[in-house]
């Protein structure tokens, strides 16, 4: 494997480092104090081509790789990490659910207006009372002709009340059943379906996440992903390439969380010298560095195994495990670094403080990780 960064991965880069510095800084404490969903920027990334990174280039996207999308992911992180978890689960979730398992006719009319975000996606698995196990879903849909009537309720929906087309899982078969799901792609504005509540969140404040209400909405049988019966195997492996995403995302939190204590580090005099200086803070940026790498690491094994097209169910899942403690863990002593000054909203790290805490649930918690992976080793 190559650790060196490809031209793509370059420019990625800086092209969102001086978006970002025009767009997206200036912007931040606003967005998170007042739980605002910028959604003008999303448009602004899809014009470069950043809501369809993993799009082929024949139906509209940037047709880049995962080394590019973590890139990608990763960047935005550390300018603000709500915006980069709503653009991975634009991504990854809605686009490459129908990426994945659309037929020909879905993707030409879905996937460019996914890309350039003339339409924003949601995907919705998760219910109220069915988080990981979603063999109990609650949302059914029976079939009436050559249409489906879907009622229910998904929840914790990223662009639940935003999304223009959302991927839902429903139940067509018997509970517990994991051939018993089907996939769906519904449009804003068909009859039955809405947004409900939007969260209130400790983080992650500019991502949205809501509730998607179903009631007698009526899909026809064309908006099916796939085969009838297959949306939880579907799902799975969306959520493969979901976790990789995850990892990048909590990657990116670090590293922002470490290039602010070291900053500090210099610029902050105690007893004459710099902080930096004395052991106690050398040690923990020692610790928060080598923790980072290693995270990088492994984010980057799953991202190279999913380009080549390899089984990654285990390699994602270390990624994503291993990463979001990382996060956590450097963003908790980033603010140990930053001392009383770490606790206000004067300073980015008590914003990286909160928003990782999402990373070790979203996409399955930490624990749901270590059955994935102890199920992997055991094979």
């Amino acid at each position: 494997m190559n650790f060196d960064l490809n031209e793509n991965q370059v420019m990625i880069a800086q092209m969102i480092r001086d978006f970002g510095a025009k767009e997206i800084s200036p912007y931040r404490k606003e967005w998170d104090d007042k739980q605002h969903f910028p959604l003008e920027l999303f448009k602004k990334l899809g014009e470069l081509g950043l809501m369809g990174v993993l799009v082929p280039s024949e139906y509209g996207g940037s047709g880049f790789g995962y080394f590019e999308y973590v890139t990608a992911i990763e960047e935005l992180a550390k300018l603000d990490p709500a915006i980069a978890l709503s653009m991975a689960a634009h991504n990854s979730l809605c686009s490459g659910h129908i990426m994945m398992f659309g037929n020909e006719t879905q993707k030409k009319k879905y996937m460019p207006k996914l890309a350039s975000c003339e339409f924003l996606g949601a995907w919705g698995l998760t219910e109220p009372n069915t988080g990981s196990d979603a063999g109990n879903m609650k949302t059914v849909a029976i079939k009436e002709g050559e249409h489906y009537i879907i009622n229910g309720a998904k929840n914790f929906i990223t662009h639940g009340i935003s999304g223009d087309v959302a991927v839902v899982i429903a139940r067509t078969g018997a509970i517990g059943d994991s051939h018993g799901m089907t996939a769906f792609i519904v449009e804003k504005g068909t009859p039955g379906f809405k947004g409900g509540r939007k969260e209130d969140k400790l983080g992650m404040r500019a991502s949205e996440t809501a509730e998607m209400i179903f009631e007698d909405c009526r899909v026809h049988e064309s908006q099916v992903l796939g085969e009838v019966g297959e949306g939880f195997i579907q799902s799975m492996k969306i959520l493969d390439g979901g976790r990789i995403s995850i990892a990048a995302l909590s990657l990116g939190i670090a590293e922002g969380a470490l290039e602010e204590s070291i900053q500090y580090s210099k610029e902050r005099y105690q007893f004459n010298q710099p902080i930096s200086k004395f052991q106690g803070i050398s040690f923990k940026l020692a610790d928060m560095a080598t923790q980072v790498e290693a995270a990088k690491l492994l984010t980057f094994k799953a991202a190279d195994l999913k380009n080549r097209g390899q089984k990654v169910t285990m390699a994602s899942a270390q990624a994503k495990y291993f990463a979001s403690e990382v996060a956590v863990s450097v963003a908790n002593e980033a603010v140990q670094i930053f001392g009383g000054y770490g606790f206000t909203k004067d300073y980015p790290v008590e914003k990286y403080y909160r928003d990782a805490k999402l990373c070790t649930i979203g996409e399955g918690t930490s624990e749901i990780q270590k059955i994935v992976i102890s199920r992997e080793a055991l094979r």
